[in-house]
Parts: C-alpha cells; structure tokens; sequence
C-alpha cells in the first residue's frame, strides 16, 4: 500500500504544478526522476519535438542517461524516435549487442550498464510531442501495474508541456493586443495633433500621417509617435 500511496502523491504533486505557473523543464527533470523511484527502472529521459520537427533532448534523470540519449539522437535509432515517429509505445525491448531492432544504439546503452528498454510516446489525440525513454539494468518486463503509472506519467507531461506552449501562445497573444491598442491610441493622439496644426479633418490628417510613413519607410506607430512628442524630423513640417 505504500508504493501506491507514493504513486497517488506523485501524480497529485504533478497535477497541482499544473494550475500554477511553471518551469516545463524543472516539471519534466521532476517526472524522470519519479519514474526511476517508483516504476523499478533504472533510468528515464525526456525528448521533445522542436518547432523544426526535429526531437531534442530536455530531461534525464542521470549524466549517464543524458550521454545515451543525446547518442540515440546522434545515431538516428532508438526506442525514443521509434515511439515519437509511431505515436505507438516501444513494449519491452531486450538490448543486445548482437541483433535487435536498434544494432548500433544497443552497443552504447549496453555499455553504459542497460539491458532493457521501455519508451512511451508524448501523445494527445494525434498529436505526438515526443517520448519517454524507460532504461533499466535488469531484462525482466515492465510489470503491468508500473506500466499503467508509466503511461499516466507520459500523459501528464505531454499536458505539462502542451499548456506550457499555450500559456506562452497566449501571452505573446497578449502582448501583441496590447501593443496594437496602444499604437492606435498614439496614432489618434498624432492624428489630432495634425488635424490641430494643419486646420485638416481626422481622416485627412490620418492620410498624411501614413503617407509620410510609407513614403520614409518608417514604421506609422513611430512617426506617429514622434508627432506626439514633438520630435518629427523638421522636413516634416509640412505634414
């Protein structure tokens, strides 16, 4: 009972990182190292899919874990890139550096001490983001039950990871909005400032205040700007 226990604390831990503002990275370090404490394997890493299509490496739970999976990227096999570019889980998979499915990325994970291998694709309906690589030094499978942690676990990072890029979408979006509202505030105050000036209606001061920024190739939020504060070049006097 302890161990489920461990297990039910571990996703709820996980779970509650989730409604708060976090760092991706430190949540999935965080997740491959409950993944060596709870699921009998010896070690866990993380890859990610980056916006090039290409997977990265982004957590390990060990220097030795690190060095293997950055070969298994540099090798272009293995059981990480077999589950990302499947979306479907690499089962149980004993290393061996005579025949396999992966007979140069073997050797090195056989030399680095691992016997079997374990990897489960970061999925979300058809979306696959990446993989979770599951080592360990013994040959025995999975047991089931660690298996079905495993697989929550996986989940719960492509969500970590998902929300994160959606935060992150979100707040650009934001600043952006927020960017455009004050542009055209400054471009109103600029417009009054010519229709003042020039004795010009609004719409007729707007004209030239975008004709002068097409014409200069300058951005209209800056000339508008520079009407506001006075600073317009003195060629442009005549806007």
């Amino acid at each position: 009972m302890p161990r489920e226990a461990d297990v039910v604390q571990a996703i709820v831990l996980m779970a509650d990182t989730l409604v708060d503002d976090y760092d991706v990275i430190d949540v999935l370090t965080g997740l491959t190292d409950r993944c060596v404490n709870l699921l009998d394997v010896s070690a866990a890493g993380v890859m990610l899919v980056s916006p090039q299509g290409e997977l990265r490496l982004v957590a390990s739970s060990s220097e030795a874990m690190r060095v293997l999976e950055l070969y298994e990227l540099q090798a272009e096999e293995g059981p990480c890139l077999d589950a990302f570019h499947s979306g479907e889980p690499v089962g149980h998979e004993h290393l061996s550096t005579e025949s396999g499915r992966w007979p140069v990325f073997s050797v090195a994970a056989v030399k680095a001490g691992f016997r079997s291998v374990v990897a489960l694709p970061l999925r979300l309906r058809e979306k696959t983001i990446g993989a979770l690589n599951l080592f360990s030094v013994e040959e025995a499978p999975m047991a089931d039950a660690n298996a079905v942690v495993a697989r929550a676990f996986a989940d719960l990072a492509t969500i970590s990871v998902l929300q994160h890029r959606a935060s992150a979408e979100a707040q650009r979006l934001n600043q952006q909005l927020s960017g455009a509202l004050t542009s055209r505030i400054i471009i109103e105050q600029a417009k009054g400032v010519i229709a003042e000036r020039r004795g010009v209606g609004m719409e007729e001061a707007f004209l030239r205040l975008r004709g002068y920024a097409r014409n200069n190739r300058l951005r209209l939020t800056a000339v508008a700007q520079s009407c506001v504060d006075g600073t317009l070049d003195s060629t442009a006097r005549n806007l």
